[in-house]
């Protein structure tokens, strides 16, 4: 039996790597502004209101700076993790049956590929955002992560709000 691109693709894989080229995208040009116009590293911290500042950070780490080491080897390892994560995504995309589910985890593959090309170019990921109240700081993170959180949040809603329970693609 013979199967052909759409048979093989799901409905909203177009959808969702959309989401994922446009989430990628804006982590990157926001990331170079910040870098290349601003000059974010020489500027410093960058006051937006008493509980918002732009600041440089690099994680040679995962989520939250854990494990954080700078080794090759160590940001080798954390590519390969990640690449295998991203084709495991892209998988689970292919075969989404909403279009929710296909944001979703086209926000998180964009996000991710987001912060895998600051592993490569930079050998760390730049964060940027520092939310602030009193003496309690949030960690610093950038428009990957924000798209990852979201897309995760999303997937989170649709399976409990049971929007993706049982549902069946459109047929084309």
């Amino acid at each position: 039996m013979h199967r052909t691109r759409s048979s093989v693709l799901g409905p909203f894989t177009g959808l969702g790597l959309a989401v994922a080229v446009i989430a990628c995208a804006l982590d990157q040009a926001t990331k170079l502004f910040l870098l290349r116009v601003i000059d974010l590293g020489r500027v410093g911290v960058v006051a937006l209101t008493s509980m918002l500042d732009l600041r440089l950070v690099w994680n040679p780490g995962i989520s939250y700076g854990l494990f954080q080491h700078e080794s090759a080897e160590w940001q080798w390892a954390l590519l390969a993790i990640k690449t295998v994560a991203i084709i495991l995504l892209w998988v689970w995309l292919a075969h989404a049956r909403t279009k929710l589910t296909a944001v979703a985890l086209g926000l998180i593959i964009g996000g991710a590929l987001g912060n895998a090309i600051d592993r490569l170019t930079y050998g760390a990921v730049m964060d940027f955002v520092h939310f602030h109240v009193g003496s309690f700081s949030w960690y610093v993170f950038n428009v990957a992560d924000s798209a990852i959180v979201l897309g995760v949040a999303a997937l989170f809603y649709g399976s409990f709000s049971g929007e993706d329970a049982g549902r069946e693609a459109p047929q084309p």
